[in-house]
């Protein structure tokens, strides 16, 4: 199955608010899952102090900062997302070129690199026409669905 198709079902999927699709041919079986969109509660504690990292102190109370807002360096920029969970590789091999660097024009064609998932090399197109402003994943590192890969300057 090519991977704009599964995006056309995750897609399919979000607009009919639908939380499992399941999906089997003679030469594969697709089974995608997603969260109800009720939020989650997600807990996590903090690391105790220990003798030798001693806590910060409070700062003083009467001590106001000013903030000021960032300029967000990215606005404007597109993302090339993962389309599946797996392995980010920039090359098709490890002792090639990689498939696009900063400053490379991409088209809604060109290969931007490979997600591995359980053992598929699946190759992972810009779908955006523009240059290649950010690489934002290291090679040879886990991404989920969703994750932004690059961001694109659009043209």
């Amino acid at each position: 199955m090519d991977i704009r198709n599964i995006k056309r079902i995750v897609e399919t999927m979000t607009s009919n608010d639908l939380t499992e699709f399941s999906m089997k041919d003679k030469d594969f079986e697709l089974t995608l899952k997603r969260s109800s969109g009720e939020p989650q509660v997600v807990y996590a504690s903090a690391p105790a102090a220990s003798a030798h990292h001693p806590a910060p102190a409070a700062a003083p109370a009467a001590v106001a900062a000013t903030v000021e807002p960032e300029e967000d360096e990215d606005a404007g920029l597109l993302e090339i997302p993962s389309p599946i969970v797996g392995t980010f590789y920039r090359k098709p091999a490890p002792d090639a070129d990689n498939f696009v660097q900063i400053g490379s024009e991409v088209n809604e064609e060109t290969v931007v690199c490979i997600v591995e998932a359980m053992k598929v090399m699946n190759e992972i197109k810009a779908d955006v026409n523009g240059v290649i402003a950010k690489i934002l994943v290291d090679d040879a590192t886990p991404v989920q669905y969703g994750q932004p890969l690059f961001l694109v300057e659009p043209k």
